[in-house]
């Protein structure tokens, strides 16, 4: 048999029998690679050496709740849908220093007095994994490490020592040696994704595989990678910023909207139990342009801080910068405010930042946004004590948004005594809160407006 070779591009896989210099699928430039392409004969012979499952009955099958391990982290055991599943695959990724291999390692530390857990690392020393645990302050005597980058010898040791727990950092690093294809390529990265779900599926062990990112944030490697695995965490975060978020994107044991919030410190990642009280610390008072809006992460509701700083253009177009929003959402509302309440932004500049490095994608963050901006543009301050939440129309209207009690609940937790909510929710609400926490119902952004502003005069 032929063999044959192929060009595949190394960002989304696309084949070609051709060297060409843009790929037709993703579009980028110089990133298709000459592979070997196996033969059928080869795939099918290599299908009919395993040996065939059983099928088994409905009624033969077992429903028995599956058990899961605390990682000793309670916001990562979160984010996972309350901690590891056996025989589950688990891919973590985000940007380089994030904190992909810190948070594994402290987890290693948490359960290594109780299990055994292999440790593989294809881009550090052991030495360097030392240093790192000297750092965090671990020292457990289950813990394995092993330096290689030959996928099948990390199948024999993990045959050989039976571990309870498997972790590879990182999966682009792993090479079989029966593929021609370099190291990293997307051949390499499938076929070894795939010889670990194999492994974790039929020996019942959990494995964590450590993914690198590309340009864009997702996962570096074939997209097929991600549909292999049960789990997709995302580490979410600015280098140069304190906290960290860990999201997740795909989960077959759990929710999917769920997050962790962890903050980085010299002796490690460190939970953020409450993260609205440690987002909202420091926030200036009596300052124009800022606002605390509530948006909902799963099922946990987290206040966070909107600043609008409005001011004269220097030159003839204004400026529009956004962060932790959603650009295009951020100019719809400033055309509404114009539109519809003449709020003249045209000669200003316009910036837009959520506090904390945290993304507020919610449509519920809609009103705070626009209260922010207007008060900055106006340049009155709001009360402190003050939150708001509902979704813009585009005819200026306020509308309804769920969770309203926890987003109420969470406010009267951190001492915030008012909020400005859509007429809907209101009613909702009506009656079940104490008199000490006043609600103001707003079924359009002028009446929104008028309570904001009104409020904050009285004081």
């Amino acid at each position: 048999m032929k063999t044959k070779m192929v060009y595949v591009c190394q960002q989304c896989g696309y084949e070609t029998s051709k060297w060409i210099g843009k790929c037709p699928s993703c579009g980028e430039w110089n990133t298709l690679s000459e592979e070997l392409l196996e033969s059928e004969n080869e795939k099918m012979s290599k299908v009919t050496n395993h040996s065939a499952s059983k099928p088994l009955r409905l009624q033969e099958i077992t429903s028995d709740v599956q058990m899961r391990t605390s990682t000793g982290i309670r916001e990562f055991d979160r984010v996972l849908g309350g901690g590891i599943v056996n025989g589950s695959l688990v891919l973590i990724g985000g940007d380089p220093g994030i904190g992909k291999s810190t948070i594994l390692l402290q987890m290693c530390g948490n359960l290594g007095s109780g299990c055994n857990i292999l440790y593989v690392s294809g881009e550090e020393s052991a030495h360097q994994i030392k240093l790192r645990a000297d750092r965090l302050k671990i020292d457990c005597g289950g813990l394995l490490i092993m330096n290689e980058i030959d996928i099948s010898a990390v199948v024999e040791q993990v045959e050989a020592q039976k571990p309870d727990l498997v972790i590879i950092d990182s999966i682009q690093t792993m090479a079989h040696p029966e593929i021609s294809s370099s190291v990293g390529s997307i051949t390499q990265v499938r076929e070894c994704a795939n010889l670990m779900m194999r492994m974790a599926k039929t020996s019942n062990i959990p494995i964590f595989l450590v993914g690198h990112v590309n340009k864009d944030g997702a996962i570096a490697g074939p997209k097929v990678m991600e549909h292999i695995v049960d789990v997709v965490l995302y580490f979410e975060g600015e280098r140069n910023l304190s906290y960290r978020i860990l999201r997740t994107a795909k989960n077959r044991y759990g929710s999917t909207n769920e997050i962790g919030v962890f903050e980085m410190r010299d002796t490690g990642l460190e939970e953020v139990l409450n993260p609205s009280a440690e987002l909202l610390s420091g926030r200036p008072t009596h300052v124009s342009g800022s606002c605390i809006g509530c948006l909902m992460e799963g099922s946990r509701p987290i206040l966070c801080e909107v600043q609008a700083l409005v001011s004269q253009a220097g030159f003839g177009n204004a400026r529009r910068m956004v962060s932790g929003f959603d650009y295009n959402r951020c100019c719809m509302l400033i055309a509404v405010l114009e539109k519809r309440w003449r709020l003249k932004f045209g000669d200003y500049d316009t910036y837009l930042n959520v506090v904390g490095g945290l993304r507020m994608d919610e449509p519920a963050s809609d009103l705070a946004v626009c209260l922010a901006l207007a008060s900055g543009l106006l340049d009155k301050p709001l009360k402190e004590d003050m939150i708001a939440f509902g979704e813009i129309g585009l005819a200026g209207e306020i509308r309804s948004v769920g969770n309203v009690g926890q987003r109420i609940a969470e406010a009267m937790q951190l001492g915030f005594k008012s909020c400005i909510l859509p007429t809907k929710c209101y009613a909702q609400m009506k009656g079940h809160c104490p008199e000490s926490f006043t609600l103001y119902p707003a079924s359009t952004l002028g009446a929104a407006f008028k309570a904001a502003f009104a409020e904050r005069d009285k004081t």
